[in-house]
């Protein structure tokens, strides 16, 4: 975790507030649903293999600590309004899924992997805007 805080702490902007604890996937998708707005899902441990088996996915690896992670957070939830049920599109908290963002050899965060049928295709280190984003998905679908 000493090179994710060594690469958080040469960030640029910090974005005030973070959310603690990662409600369950369902609950986000239906409060997503019934916003109107489509948003990022919270993954973790137990789901993120069922939950990027199939098509594909785009998974943001943050954690709450870190300020490039909060200006990416808002950019992954503006994705996920564009690209709407075509994908997913979630985020993993990397401090409560250790073990998924070293199997991934995330060293660094905000990282994006683009996966298709539970593979990586494409990774993205650092703030990535949304269109970069959403073209890339739309190349995948």
């Amino acid at each position: 975790m000493r090179i994710l805080l060594m690469a958080c702490a040469v960030a640029a902007v910090c974005v005030s507030g973070c959310s603690r604890g990662a409600p369950d996937t369902a609950d986000k998708a239906e409060a997503a649903s019934s916003s109107g707005k489509a948003k990022a899902i919270e993954l973790n441990e137990m789901d993120f293999k069922a939950q990027t088996a199939q098509g594909v996915a785009l998974v943001d690896f943050w954690a709450p600590w870190c300020p490039p992670c909060r200006t990416q957070g808002p950019i992954v939830d503006r994705v996920a309004g564009e690209i709407g049920g075509k994908a997913k599109v979630a985020k993993l908290n990397v401090d409560d899924a250790r073990e998924t963002a070293q199997a991934f050899k995330v060293s660094g965060i905000p990282t994006l992997v683009l996966m298709k049928d539970g593979k990586e295709v494409k990774r993205f280190t650092g703030v990535t805007q949304a269109d970069v984003l959403v073209k890339a998905i739309k190349e995948l679908l």
